[in-house]
């Protein structure tokens, strides 16, 4: 059925009419994607028009390229969505295994990021998080979805977040913002990122602490990132960022998870998703060293 789906999508794409050859089924929490030969297509999930600007992603996507960090954009419909891109040969789709074994990966995770951010490139969205969480939050007013016990108490204990990054705000770069690991892809040489949806001008070390977060990176892989990220050690503002951000991403993907959940998609338990994002945001909240970082973000 779902590959009966793709072949009558791929009717339509110019790129890809006439082609007859295998499909492959690749991951995504939200999106169909498969490989067809040499390029890759993307069909995308059910509500994601409510919460993704596609017109947005285009440009993004595009740039990406441009900067060298993803793969070319060959067909971008943005009333639907459907996109073809090359598909990465010889890479390996990351996960938080996977980012442990292949040696060297956090780092070229960092150095693919460090890319992105100083490509001069321009995405059209301005990724601005807790304006997402009150848009996310209007999505899920309208959805028979409990919200987790607390959360619009952490939101407000997140203020002092707020004030503390403003207190010394980095410039905003072009930066993915949703760095799950499925969105890398590895050749051992080199680290490719794919999926734009999120994707804006935001501050750089949000990816950072939010791959650490998805990728479940241990204190060595943090520094391996960073290092390779900044080449040299991070200074304690730089890190106390990235140790903010981990926290926040949580406070953020838990709306996203109970979106998901309103929306039926299949794919994963987004209770238990929501739920464990939210608990592990209050539990880093909570640490002395929680405050300790928040400290040192605000005095710069």
């Amino acid at each position: 059925m779902v590959e009966d789906e793709a072949r009558a999508t791929l009717a339509g794409i110019p790129t890809l009419a006439g082609y007859e050859g295998p499909l492959e089924r690749l991951g995504g929490l939200t999106n169909l994607v498969f490989r067809a030969g040499d390029l890759c297509l993307r069909i995308p999930g059910k509500g994601t028009e409510e919460y993704v600007n596609r017109a947005n992603e285009a440009v993004a996507a595009r740039e990406a390229a441009r900067a060298g960090v993803s793969p070319d954009v060959l067909h971008f419909d943005e009333k639907t969505g459907m996109m073809v891109t090359r598909f990465v040969a010889g890479a390996e789709t990351m996960s938080p295994e996977e980012f442990k074994t292949r040696s060297g990966s956090p780092a070229r995770a960092g150095k693919a990021f460090r890319k992105l951010h100083t490509s001069g490139a321009v995405f059209p969205f301005r990724f601005e998080l807790f304006a997402m969480i009150d848009d996310y939050l209007k999505v899920l007013s309208t959805k028979d979805v409990e919200l987790p016990a607390g959360y619009h108490d952490v939101v407000r204990e997140a203020g002092v977040v707020h004030s503390a990054l403003a207190a010394n705000p980095l410039p905003i770069v072009a930066c993915h913002c949703d760095p799950l690991c499925e969105n890398f892809l590895d050749t051992g040489d080199r680290m490719w990122i794919v999926d734009w949806e999120y994707s804006g001008m935001n501050d750089p070390l949000w990816d950072l602490g939010d791959l650490s977060v998805e990728g479940k990176f241990d204190a060595a892989q943090d520094e391996k990132m960073m290092h390779a990220y900044f080449g040299r050690q991070p200074t304690p503002a730089e890190r106390g960022r990235v140790v903010i951000y981990k926290a926040m991403c949580d406070l953020l993907w838990t709306l996203w998870g109970l979106i998901q959940l309103a929306n039926n998609n299949p794919v994963d338990d987004f209770r238990a998703y929501a739920d464990g994002r939210f608990s592990r945001c209050k539990a880093l909240m909570e640490t002395p060293e929680f405050s300790r970082h928040l400290a040192a973000v605000r005095v710069g």
